[in-house]
């Protein structure tokens, strides 16, 4: 698939779905992309992936976006599977990486965890500047803060910050 309003010279891979009234910055977000699933990325409708984004997959990389979502610039390196829900957003120079050694375009070693599985639940805000390393749940509503590092799972409606990251408030961010 061609964008009409792409600057880079490449199609959209064939194993990409863009859901209605979605954006895709660019096709140059699979510069890196070695999938090999065929329906390695899927974009629910209504949501729009913004510049910077980068989608570093593996051979059996997978990436599911929800409905009303923005995806502002992140690169998202992995050989596993990343799940985002509707209403999430993710600021600017966001990773989300199955390894810690994660390096994009450089290829894929035997020591990647085919388990290291990252879901993002629905309404789920994530700062600028933060590491998610699979695998790792982010429960439903939570907020994650920016520069935090997410190697545990978050639970719902929960607030994560630091370096180590940690729960700083339990709950708050729940609309009930």
């Amino acid at each position: 698939m061609k964008l009409e309003h792409d600057w880079y010279p490449a199609d959209v891979p064939a194993t990409v779905s863009l859901g209605a009234r979605s954006w895709l910055y660019s096709s140059y977000a699979f510069l890196h992309f070695a999938s090999t699933r065929p329906r390695a990325v899927t974009i629910g409708d209504d949501t729009g992936v913004y510049v910077g984004t980068l989608f570093d997959l593996g051979p059996n990389g997978s990436v599911e976006i929800g409905r009303f979502c923005s995806i502002v610039g992140p690169i998202i390196s992995t050989d596993a599977r990343v799940a985002i829900g509707d209403f999430v957003l993710i600021a600017h120079a966001v990773v989300l990486a199955d390894d810690p050694f994660a390096t994009p375009g450089i290829g894929r070693s035997a020591s990647r965890r085919p388990d290291g599985d990252i879901v993002i639940g629905d309404g789920v805000w994530i700062g600028a500047n933060t590491v998610v390393l699979g695998p790792v749940h982010i429960g439903t509503d939570a907020i994650v803060a920016a520069g935090s590092v997410v190697d545990a799972d978050v639970p719902p409606g929960a607030t994560w910050a630091g370096n180590p990251g940690r729960v700083v408030r339990r709950g708050a961010n729940r609309t009930e």
